[in-house]
């Protein structure tokens, strides 16, 4: 609990440091739009709609965590991105800092058409996980972070109601395999590691559905 409380503070000052920029220098959502009805259409809508469940909905998601995945898809000095992603990768290449911010800003201001849950089934056992963790397998709720409707608590968090349960699927793989690892103080790999396929799937379906 005391290293989740810390990491919560962490958070929260980086979060606070991003919208301190952010009223700083005025976002040009205009530049945003364009970028998005260009760039980022083809695979989550000009609007930050998926048309495809294997991409995520930005729509409505919080702005500092849109800006971070961003930055962390980019490339710089050489190096390789914090998180690997080569069609990523590509595509924030040509963005700058003012560019992803902008951009994330925009999607944030976006309505979100959610998914749905598709198996009731699977959905009971998700809620379960989501309402109250797994205790005998050291799983916490997975509202404790993300909120009991999945909005995010607090905001740099981030929101996972109604998002398509076939791409928080892949990513809690993705982390349980270290694939994904840009989860500050490793908590999503150490919390995917212990999660069944099953349970992912249900709790993936479950998060779909919630409002």
């Amino acid at each position: 609990m005391i290293r989740i409380a810390a990491l919560a503070v962490f958070m929260a000052t980086s979060v606070s440091a991003f919208a301190a920029e952010e009223t700083a220098v005025k976002p040009n959502l205009a530049k945003a739009k364009t970028i998005a009805e260009t760039v980022c259409v083809g695979c989550h809508g000009a609007d930050g709609n998926s048309p495809i469940s294997a991409n995520p909905i930005l729509a409505g998601q919080g702005s500092a965590y849109l800006f971070k995945q961003l930055t962390q898809f980019k490339s710089e000095d050489g190096k390789p991105a914090v998180r690997n992603n080569p069609i990523m990768s590509g595509m924030t290449a040509a963005l700058s800092i003012d560019d992803m911010k902008n951009l994330a800003l925009y999607f944030s201001q976006q309505k979100m058409k959610p998914a749905t849950s598709a198996d009731a089934k699977l959905v009971e056992a998700g809620k379960s996980l989501w309402r109250k963790g797994d205790f005998e397998r050291g799983i916490p709720a997975c509202a404790g972070c993300h909120g009991p409707a999945g909005a995010g608590v607090p905001a740099q968090y981030p929101r996972l109601a109604g998002q398509y349960a076939e791409y928080t699927e892949s990513q809690l793989k993705n982390f349980r395999s270290e694939d994904r690892s840009n989860d500050p103080e490793m908590m999503m790999r150490s919390i995917a590691e212990k999660l069944s396929d099953k349970q992912i799937k249900a709790v993936a379906d479950y998060a779909a559905g919630l409002r």
